[in-house]
């Protein structure tokens, strides 16, 4: 038996329900991804918004 926290157990239960754990692995890397691409659009917009502003002469 695993020695995890039940309240754990539970939550993980919940989230990841009837998955495989091929299917649990696939989610996270794809949460992952997804984290790792929202980073690089919001680096973007700050970039876009830096140049904007230096290109207006400010």
């Amino acid at each position: 038996m695993l020695e995890v926290n039940e309240s754990t157990y539970l939550r993980w239960r919940n989230q990841y329900g009837g998955m495989k754990s091929e299917e649990a692995n696939r989610l996270k890397q794809l949460e992952d991804e997804n984290k790792r691409l929202k980073e690089l659009a919001f680096d973007l917009s700050l970039d876009n918004k830096m140049l904007k502003y230096i290109s207006e002469g400010n």
